[in-house]
């Protein structure tokens, strides 16, 4: 059946029929994208035209229905509400009133959403002058019936006033589109996005649509329509396979979506629609720029006729002696050199025109390099040029090429803007070719803020704040733009980064020496935040493991300046006082490895006079005994670049330390109590101190690191109460936690990966270390303590790590007798805690 048999059915057969030709069109599965939202849109006409011939008796004079917003562009979803203006002259308010009743009451029949109007001309104008948003949604009005002459006076009316008074409303319309883009984030980076409020987004789209509208500037249209479309396209199946009128890209329906585009999984799409957002909002950053230019030169233009005026009557009158005029008689000039080949004009970075892009590789670079350190933007029509005229850089680099490349990534914040420029026409691609694998590259873990793309230009912002820490500040800058450029290949992101890193560094002039150092640095980009957070640093096989893999000073220098980038980039959860100050004791032990200190096995440190007091109190009450004592903050770094890159002093938490009598339980005990007082635990190092001669037992130290989940810390009184029902069986930990999340249960959102708990070869010579990796989840440390228990080990020390909802704790356990555990066993006990683990869920 064809869209024009459709709507003469659903004409012939009033609302019912339009509802099974409507059902009809959106079920048929050979027609989707535009050509579906055309055959709704053609299909809502007919009915609509229908239900309004039917309420006037003909086609209506003084009176007509108007489309406006999307309905009027024609971009009709299956969801989508249905925008409308019913447009009368004024001559017969009642009739108009009753003809409204029996346009609205089919559509609400129906269950359709409907944002609906009744206007005169004069009202709509007036309307439209007051709200920007009803404005916008009168430059798609369509004529829908009735007075054809009613509807064109209206559109010629409202696009005059538009042009008219589009110097006013245009940074009025940019300030709405800011404000949104605040509210909503970026479309092309986030995990559930919001297709059409999201900065990047259809609303956007439309925003650019009212720009060209206003004959004041224009948007590149390259690629833009397209955009759309795609967005539109996902919105369509979004509608359908939800059944809801919803724009938000939620992850529980990212799999369904896809599969209704016909794409390979949820990655797919998101990358899809990153590009778009991209495309989008390239665009907005384009003409947004161009429309202050036009505005900037209107509002000088009066002023410059007035002073030109009168210094043109002034130079009549006085002339000097050689016949010059005085003054010098030249106008100020209109460019300003930048870098060979690049000059700055009206606000960017553009080229010369003595520039020869078609002899000059390397001016892609200078001028990106010249822009970012002017801070300027790179224009688009320089870009364009550059991408269509320059050849290919040879391999391997010319030192100035390399050099370029390194001063654009150490320009810090403009560095983004230019990169955008480049990427938009495909220039950096053609610089690395490996990008393509990372570029709008979703990361599917709540830590990260950006794509894998963008995460690596906003390490290499951070990196340049630390550049005057380090020795070689352009491998800094060249290992933060590789780091993780292994992410678009199959297994570890390190290994595969390693070999990529290789042939990059070769490719772009790099010996043979520092192109071993970025491929370690790349290798090795998370080993210090992961050892000083899941590993005992008091161990000598620790230490001594870090440094034989970073290998130089030099090398550990620039691996601790990257680690700190890399984390700020990535989001506020990867990085805190207490994660920079536990990476920094790692590096000043390795440190002195690396320049031949000597590496001594730890002997077991004397206990302090406080622990000591503990220890005898416990022994006297046979019961637990406590204190807390709130850590010091570490002095800020003077070399931290950005200060936005720490948002204040944070407290490290604080230090518990509790003395018991030994006995079993005590490691689950502790754990669920705090995990009741929603404590969270940071490291936890148990050791036993023997009694005085002549007394047998010991007393079991417990030193922890803990902070408090929200609110404030606990009373120590409060929690050597419920610690003491814990040990002695009053206190059933494991209800109280369920019950807890009984009565507040967690949204459910994507199932979350397994556990998975391994042993970490060779991490220890003093005892077995075991890996849990798991979701994070109140009184998780209370089952992996309990779990631990009834597997008959003893744990030395514990160290908690979270990021975002992902915790990685290590445990280093030993034998009753203190001794590491075979590898049979280890493996046994790491799979009862993933048993436990995956009991629970």
């Amino acid at each position: 059946m064809t869209s024009t048999d459709v709507t003469k059915e659903a004409e012939d057969s009033g609302p019912g029929g339009y509802a099974a030709a409507r059902l009809s069109l959106l079920t048929e599965g050979a027609r989707s994208g535009p050509p579906r939202r055309s055959a709704l849109a053609e299909l809502t006409d007919g009915w609509l035209s229908g239900l309004f011939d039917a309420g006037t008796g003909g086609p209506g004079k003084g009176v007509s229905l108007v489309a406006v917003g999307g309905y009027g562009r024609g971009e009709l979803s299956p969801r989508s509400d249905l925008d409308l203006l019913l447009l009368h002259d004024g001559s017969d308010d009642k009739a108009v009133a009753a003809l409204a009743d029996r346009l609205w009451y089919p559509v609400w029949d129906l269950g359709l959403d409907l944002d609906h109007s009744v206007r005169t001309p004069a009202q709509a104008r007036k309307t439209a002058g007051e709200d920007l948003k009803v404005q916008l949604g009168l430059l798609d009005a369509r004529h829908l019936a009735g007075d054809l002459g009613l509807t064109a006076s209206l559109r010629t009316t409202v696009l005059a006033d538009w042009r008219n008074q589009a110097p006013k409303r245009l940074p009025e319309l940019r300030e709405l589109c800011a404000e949104r883009a605040e509210r909503q984030g970026e479309l092309q980076f986030l995990l559930e996005p919001d297709l059409k409020e999201a900065r990047g987004g259809l609303r956007d789209a439309t925003a650019l649509r009212a720009v060209a509208a206003s004959w004041l500037a224009d948007a590149p249209r390259e690629g833009l329509a397209d955009a759309r479309r795609r967005l539109l396209d996902v919105r369509d199946a979004l509608h359908l396979t939800t059944g809801r009128a919803t724009d938000r890209l939620a992850l529980q329906e990212q799999d369904q979506v896809a599969a209704e585009l016909g794409l390979l999984d949820a990655d797919t799409l998101l990358r899809q629609v990153y590009e778009t957002a991209r495309v989008i909002s390239y665009a907005g950053d384009v003409t947004w720029r161009e429309v202050g230019r036009v505005l900037r030169s209107r509002s000088v233009r009066p002023r410059l006729r007035k002073l030109a005026r009168e210094r043109s009557d002034f130079l009549r009158r006085a002339v000097v002696g050689d016949g010059r005029a005085l003054g010098g008689g030249k106008p100020a000039p209109e460019r300003s050199p930048l870098a060979e080949g690049v000059v700055e004009h009206d606000g960017e970075a553009v080229l010369a025109r003595t520039a020869r892009p078609e002899r000059d590789p390397v001016l892609p670079l200078r001028a990106a390099a010249a822009a970012a350190q002017a801070g300027l933007p790179l224009s688009r029509h320089a870009v364009r040029r550059l991408a269509a005229t320059t050849r290919p850089l040879p391999t391997p680099w010319p030192a100035e090429a390399r050099e370029q490349l390194v001063t654009l990534l150490g320009s810090g914040r403009p560095t983004v803007q230019v990169w955008e420029a480049l990427e938009a026409e495909g220039l950096v691609t053609r610089l690395l070719p490996d990008w393509e694998r990372v570029r709008c590259r979703p990361q599917r873990n709540a830590v990260h803020l950006w794509t894998v793309d963008r995460h690596l230009i906003e390490t290499a912002v951070r990196a340049a704040g630390f550049t005057r820490r380090v020795h070689r500040p352009d491998l800094l800058l060249v290992a933060a733009l590789l780091h993780d450029i292994g992410k678009g290949w199959p297994g570890d992101h390190s290994v595969a980064g390693e070999t990529i890193a290789r042939d990059v560094a070769a490719r772009i002039g790099f010996d043979r020496a520092d192109t071993a150092v970025l491929a370690t640095l790349v290798r090795h980009h998370l080993l210090l935040v992961e050892t000083a957070t899941r590993r005992d640093l008091d161990d000598p096989a620790t230490v001594r493991a870090v440094a034989d893999a970073v290998g130089s000073e030099h090398t550990l220098e620039l691996l601790h300046a990257l680690t700190e980038a890399d984390a700020l980039a990535t989001g506020p959860a990867a990085w805190s006082s207490w994660r920079g100050s536990l990476v920094a004791d790692l590096v000043k032990r390795v440190s002195g490895v690396l320049a031949g200190d000597p590496l001594e096995e730890p002997e077991a440190a004397a206990p302090t006079a406080e622990q000591e007091r503990l220890a005898v109190e416990a022994f006297r009450t046979g019961g637990p005994v406590l204190a807390l004592r709130a850590q010091p903050e570490p002095p800020a770094d003077p070399a931290s670049a950005d200060p936005a890159a720490v948002a204040g002093p944070e407290p490290l938490g604080v230090e518990l330390l509790i003395a018991v009598p030994d006995q079993e339980g005590v490691l689950p005990a502790v754990a669920g109590v705090l995990a009741m007082h929603r404590l969270t635990v940071r490291t936890a190092e148990l050791r036993s101190l023997p009694l005085p001669d002549g007394v047998e037992g010991s007393v079991l130290l417990l030193d922890w690191r803990v902070a408090a989940e929200y609110g404030s810390l606990p009373q120590a009184a409060r929690l050597r109460a419920d610690l003491v029902r814990a040990l002695d069986g009053t206190l059933d930990i494991a209800t109280r936690l369920a019950e807890r999340d009984a009565a507040h249960p967690r949204r459910r959102g994507v199932e979350p990966p397994p556990p998975r708990v391994t042993v970490a070869p060779a991490a220890s010579r003093l005892a077995t270390v075991i890996e849990v990796r798991a979701q994070d989840a109140p009184g998780l440390l209370f089952r992996l303590g309990r779990a631990l228990e009834a597997a008959g080990v003893r744990v030395r020390s514990a160290h908690a790590s979270t990021l975002g909802s992902n915790a990685v704790d290590a445990f280093y356990v030993t034998g009753p007798e203190g001794a590491r555990l075979p590898g049979e066993e280890a493996g046994d006990v790491a799979r009862t805690l993933e048993e436990a683990l995956r009991g629970r869920s």
